[in-house]
C-alpha cells in the first residue's frame, strides 16, 4: 500500500515522530519533516519497515528533498526527571520549532501528544506507515539518534551501543550487571531486575551519588 500525501490539503503540514522511547540509555530524538505536495519515493516507508542500508539511502533524500526538516534531542536526565512520554513530546515540540517554515498543521505518529502554540494537530496510530511525512520524520529521527548511539559507544565500547543502540537486549543487561551503569543510562528505566540503588554509576553506588 502506497503511503498518502497528507492528511489534509489545505494547511502547511509538518509530520512528526520519534525515536528510542524504549532505550535503556542515550537521548530520545524527534524528527519534524514537511514535504513538497509531489513528493514521491517507493522505498519510504516506517523506518521499522526499512533496513539500516535502506534508511541510510533515504536520509539524504529526505533532507534534500523536504522543504523544510529538523531534529530535536531530549536526553536521559530530562528523561528521568520529566518521564519518557512528557520527553517524546517535548523533542517533538523542539524539533517543529526549529523548522525553518512554520507549519499551520502537525500530524503525529501516535496517540499522545500535547498541543504546539497556535498550530492545529492530529494523532495518527501507525501514521509512520500511513503517511509519507510522518515515515520521512521516522527516517531522521532513527538515523540521527542511531549515529548519535554509535558515537556514544566510542566512549562506553562494553555496551555495544553500535549494534544494539541502547535498546534493552540481553547483551545490553548483562553489559549493565557486569559494568554498572554510565552517565548516559536512563536511571527510572528499569535497566535490570534490581532497583536503581542496587547499581553503580560509574563506579559510585547510586545512594552516594544523591
Amino acid at each position: 500500500m502506497s503511503l498518502l500525501q497528507s492528511f489534509q490539503n489545505i494547511l502547511t503540514e509538518a509530520g512528526c515522530d520519534e525515536a528510542g522511547r524504549g532505550c535503556l540509555a542515550g537521548p530520545v530524538v524527534a524528527a519534524a519533516v514537511i514535504l513538497p505536495a509531489n513528493f514521491q519515493n517507493e522505498l519510504l516507508n516506517d523506518s521499522k519497515q526499512l533496513n539500516e542500508k535502506q534508511r541510510a539511502f533515504l536520509r539524504p533524500i529526505i533532507e534534500k528533498e523536504a522543504l523544510a526538516w529538523a531534529v530535536a534531542y531530549v536526553d536521559n536526565h530530562e528523561i528521568d526527571k520529566i518521564n519518557i512520554l512528557n520527553a517524546s513530546i517535548e523533542a517533538m515540540h523542539r524539533a517543529v520549532k526549529k523548522l525553518s517554515i512554520q507549519p499551520q498543521h502537525l500530524i503525529i505518529d501516535g496517540n499522545r501528544f500535547k498541543p504546539y502554540p497556535h498550530i492545529s494537530h492530529n494523532c495518527i496510530v501507525k501514521g509512520d506507515s500511513k503517511y509519507l511525512s510522518i515515515a520521512a520524520a521516522s527516517i531522521l529521527a532513527k538515523t540521527h539518534r542511531d549515529l548519535w548511539m554509535e558515537q556514544a559507544h566510542e566512549l562506553h565500547p562494553q555496551y555495544a551501543w553500535d549494534r544494539n543502540k541502547g535498546y534493552p537486549t540481553k547483551a545490553h543487561r548483562a553489559s549493565i550487571e557486569k559494568h554498572g551503569v554510565t552517565s548516559l543510562h536512563r536511571l527510572t528505566f528499569q535497566l535490570l531486575k534490581q532497583t536503581p540503588e542496587q547499581l553503580t554509576l560509574e563506579g559510585f553506588k547510586m545512594d552516594e551519588m544523591k
